[in-house]
Order: C-alpha cells, then structure tokens, then sequence
C-alpha cells in the first residue's frame, strides 16, 4: 500500500497473551497489517495460528482475563480503538465493525425468533421504530436469499446453511464499513459453501465494505480476497497481495501450504505434507518458529528468530536466508 494513501484499518505491533496460573499462552506476536476501504484481507493458517484472535482483538470481544493485550495500537478511519472507552466502542460495533462467527449453530440465540434477532440489532445501534426494524430485518432476510415470511421462525426450524444466512444479515444490518468473517463455511457442506462466499463477495462489494477473512481454505482466498497474510505461530510470516501470495511466494510456510492443493493439471501419487505440528504457544522456539518443520533450515534459524523484510514493493516475507544474506 502507498505509504501516502489513508489507510481504512491499520493494526500495528499487535500482542496478545492468553495468562493463566499454570501457563502463558503467546497467542498474537507482533502482527502489523493495513487494509485499504472496500478490499479483501485473508488471514490464513492452521488451527491455533492465532487468527481469531486477532479478528476478536480488533471488535474487542477478547475474554479479559485470560487474555492479555500486551502492546499494540488498532485504527479505523483514524480513530484508535484501543484508547476508546467500553461505551463508545459499543457504538463502533454494529455500526462500523461487525463479525460473522465459525459456527452459526451457537451465533443464533435459539429461544428468540430470528428476525427478531436481527431486529435488535438495529434498535440497538439505529434511531428506527419497532415497525421499521421489522421491515428492514425482512428486507435482509430477502437479501440473504431467505423469504422475509420465515421472520418469525426459531433457529430450529432453519438448516445449517440457512442458520449461517441469519448471521450474515445479523451482521449487515447496520451497513457496517468492517466485516469480520471467522471462517464463515466451515460448518457448511461443500454445496453450500459456494452460495455464501457468492453472498457475503456481493454484499461487500455492494456496500462498499471491507472484509477481513479468517480462513485456512487457500480455494476461497483465490475467489474472494484481494490481499493475504500467512498467520504461522502467532506472527505474520508472509504477506503481499494475492498475486504475491500465489505466484511469487517465497517463505517455507507458504510453499508447503500451496503445495497441499490438489491440482486437476498434475498427477501425483500423493499431496505434499508439511511434516511435524505447530510449535506449543506456551513454549515457543528461541528462533524462527518455523525451524522443526522446515526443509530448509539452517543453524542460524534455530538461534535467530528472522525479521519481517520487504522482498518486493507491497510483498514481505519472514525469511531467514535473507538474514544470513544469501
């Protein structure tokens, strides 16, 4: 991004502990990334990468304790968001930033009927009447592809995919500038998935929006996202844009991500693997927290963890050969 360009959403030196009596669990180190008004940002990686902590960190809905900002700084439209009171930050959520949570099954309250629950959502942030708030909790209903008579039906009576739909109106409804989606097909069949991900692209892009996305499907980033950041251990090991990503990726990581996708233009007899399992958060490596699982390693990488360089404009990389100037 131009360095001259105003940035929409900016999160800077962000890290988070999880601290309980028995442990420290270092769950976000250091992360710093921009996304610009109206763009895709995906966040990929494993399971436990640190990804939704990240996403909750930014609406503030981190359970405090266990959890621990140790340091960073999070701007939207300029505003700092982790130096707002808790009061004003309730009219930042809704409003500005919204979240589209993993599982829909536990998002909907499921002794409330469902328009009503999207319904709530603009009594509470919007200056609206309780007829108008029906209306337009309708009207959302039918954006989503769910006939605005279901208004009055319970979360029971709706199939997964469905169930995922409500959320997606829970959260458009207030016309929000951020969309945070947490992996939102995980719980979806594979025929489903498609649908949503069509959904949720055109409703950003008709709303002028930006999205981050949490996924670890590298499929949908291709479809949906403008830009990506590699999430390994905590840290951003790699970002760029999508091209940069794909085409001209350089960490390890990276590499044995892309190279676990199935390709209908090559035969192979087996996908490649990355070999080993994350690092323990609690005990992270004194280097590079990749080291134990990468085919490249060398001595330097289990002594010096690397720093985050630019290898091409916008494209950076956490790689360790650069620091042993090769």
């Amino acid at each position: 991004m131009d360095s001259n360009e105003k940035k929409f959403l900016s999160v800077h030196n962000l890290t988070i502990d999880y601290v309980t009596y028995e442990e420290t669990v270092h769950a976000v180190r250091d992360v710093s990334f921009d996304l610009e008004k109206g763009k895709t940002l995906a966040l990929v990686g494993e399971t436990g990468a640190g990804k939704t902590t990240i996403a909750r960190a930014i609406l503030r809905v981190l359970p405090e304790p266990p959890a621990k900002v140790i340091s960073g700084q999070v701007y939207l439209n300029d505003k700092e968001l982790f130096g707002i009171s808790e009061k004003e930050m309730c009219k930042v959520r809704g409003n500005d930033i919204t979240m589209i949570f993993q599982d829909p099954m536990t998002a909907l309250n499921p002794v409330m009927r469902v328009g009503d629950q999207i319904a709530e959502v603009l009594l509470l942030h919007g200056k609206t009447t309780k007829e108008e708030a029906r209306a337009h909790a309708m009207e959302m209903l039918e954006q989503v592809g769910i006939s605005g008579d279901r208004y009055d039906d319970y979360p029971n009576q709706f199939s997964g995919g469905m169930k995922q739909r409500v959320v997606i109106a829970i959260a458009l409804a207030c016309n929000p500038d951020l969309l945070l989606a947490d992996e939102p097909t995980t719980a979806l069949d594979v025929t489903i998935q498609a649908q949503v991900l069509r959904l949720i692209r055109n409703l950003v892009k008709n709303r002028n929006a930006s999205m981050l996305l949490i996924t670890h499907d590298l499929g949908v980033v291709a479809q949906t996202c403008d830009d990506v950041a590699i999430i390994y251990a905590g840290q951003i090991v790699e970002k760029g844009s999508k091209e940069d990503i794909f085409d001209r990726h350089c960490h390890p990581y990276t590499i044995g991500l892309l190279g676990a996708i199935p390709r209908i233009d090559t035969r192979v007899h087996r996908l490649a693997t990355i070999k080993g399992l994350p690092p323990d958060p609690t005990l992270l490596p004194k280097g590079c927290g990749f080291c134990p699982r990468c085919p490249y390693a060398e001595k330097i990488c289990e002594e010096k963890a690397p720093e985050l360089m630019e290898v091409e404009p916008g494209h950076f990389c956490r790689w360790q050969r650069k620091i042993a100037g090769e």
